[in-house]
């Protein structure tokens, strides 16, 4: 990675300690989020499955 010169350094400095940046974050977990999907893709599917059931009777 090529080296910035000092006033482009500051100005990547000055914006990186603003703004949306400063906010420190918890790190992304893609299990827990894969879970919370296939969660609710189960409740839809089982929601469906009994909405067919009860007009099956008809």
């Amino acid at each position: 990675m090529p080296k910035l010169y000092p006033e482009d350094q500051a100005r990547v400095d000055r914006v990186l300690n603003e703004g949306i940046y400063k906010v420190e974050r918890k790190p992304f977990r893609f299990w827990l989020l894969l879970v919370i999907l296939l969660g609710v893709l189960g409740l839809i599917s089982l929601a469906g499955y009994l909405v067919a059931l009860y007009f099956d009777k008809f």
